[in-house]
């Protein structure tokens, strides 16, 4: 009888094995694109005396986001919506007609936004001449923007926004419910709700093969802290008709997050979600709830080759807006992330006691009321 031996007779199991194992299956890459966005930037003139150095000359409003600076720096993409005009020359006022310096567009690119979204009900506070110094400020300090046009032309070939980052390709659009009754000078444009129009943008945006579509709403009414039925109603609108994405802003208070189950052809079980208002971002308003806001953040996802990007994580990240009045009895207003300054009562070292107890008591208010997913950073 043959006798083998057990190195070879492992040996030859060991090659049939190698010979015949599976081929190992290839991942699919999935590529994340992180959006932020922050509710309204508002310019009171308290705010404007707060930031001037030199009268009608020089404006520094660079210490109101100094504390939100590393957040919003950290996103792929960062937009606000700026509830203001930049006229370009003084006088700068506050209350009923926005007109700020351009320091104050300026600060938020050094801040790290990306993106300003234009159209609210105080785009025509400096009339056509201050919709087209807006957006001629911006297009100087290459801030991208959208919502407001210096005349058909531009909004031709200019909208929906188109935005490219990372291997995404983003749609925006923005539209406000009205201007305060103050006309809108020709030739300037400034977006309003009106569903055939925004259906014909949609259309238009779909046909440019974007991986997400984002509307970005000024809507609603001021200070209450539900949505109504006109915003549901549109909100259902935009999403059975492309949009992936709904941000809203104006009540200059918090309003829910909520997932909206719609269907279309495409998407039978398409879930979008809808943040109802962000609140103020900065702001001299002191009315209840308006002393702060939310930033809202969401991942986006991209398998890669594919035609259509996910949301993926998405959550809130509270902020309070903090005047401080140093000895001379000077003001500043800073936007705070209320995480931070509560992880870290340093942050801020100079915080007067009554302000670090209204602070968390907004956060207190805003967690019990708002409950959604908190991103804690």
């Amino acid at each position: 009888m043959r006798t083998i031996s057990v190195n070879w007779f492992s040996t030859v199991l060991l090659l049939a094995f190698s010979v015949y194992t599976a081929p190992a299956v290839a991942q699919i890459k999935t590529d994340t694109l992180r959006l932020l966005f922050a509710g309204d930037v508002m310019g009171h003139a308290p705010q404007i005396a707060s930031a001037q150095l030199i009268k009608d000359k020089k404006y520094d409003y660079e210490p109101c986001f100094r504390y939100v600076q590393p957040i919003v720096s950290s996103a792929d993409l960062a937009i606000a919506n700026l509830e203001l005009t930049l006229p370009g020359k003084p006088p700068y006022t506050g209350y009923p007609m926005f007109r700020s310096p351009d320091a104050l567009a300026e600060a938020l690119k050094n801040t790290g936004f990306d993106v300003l979204v234009t159209a609210n009900n105080h785009s025509n506070d400096a009339r056509g001449a201050g919709v087209i110094s807006t957006v001629r400020a911006l297009d100087r300090l290459k801030l991208s923007h959208t919502g407001t046009f210096a005349d058909a032309r531009e909004r031709d070939t200019q909208y929906p926004l188109i935005l490219s980052k990372n291997g995404f390709r983003l749609a925006l659009l923005n539209y406000t419910y009205g201007t305060n009754g103050v006309p809108t000078d020709s030739p300037t444009i400034v977006n309003l709700i009106d569903k055939t129009s925004i259906a014909a943008d949609l259309e238009k945006a779909k046909s440019l093969r974007p991986h997400y579509i984002i509307a970005f709403m000024h809507w609603g009414l001021e200070y209450q802290l539900n949505e109504n039925a006109e915003q549901r109603d549109v909100a259902a609108f935009l999403a059975r008709n492309g949009a992936d994405l709904i941000i809203g802003s104006h009540p200059h208070v918090v309003q829910p997050v909520r997932q909206e189950q719609t269907f279309t052809p495409e998407s039978p079980d398409k879930n979008v979600v809808v943040v109802y208002s962000l609140g103020n971002y900065i702001s001299n308003q002191l009315k209840p709830h308006t002393d702060g806001g939310i930033m809202f953040e969401v991942e986006l996802l991209k398998k890669e080759g594919a035609d259509k990007a996910e949301t993926g994580k998405n959550g809130i990240i509270p902020v309070w807006r903090y005047i401080h009045k140093d000895s001379t009895g000077k003001t500043t207003y800073f936007a705070v992330p209320i995480v931070r300054a509560e992880a870290n009562p340093e942050l801020i070292p100079d915080m007067a006691p009554a302000a670090r107890t209204a602070m968390l008591q907004f956060a207190a208010d805003l967690r019990k009321r708002i409950g959604y997913n908190e991103i804690r950073r």
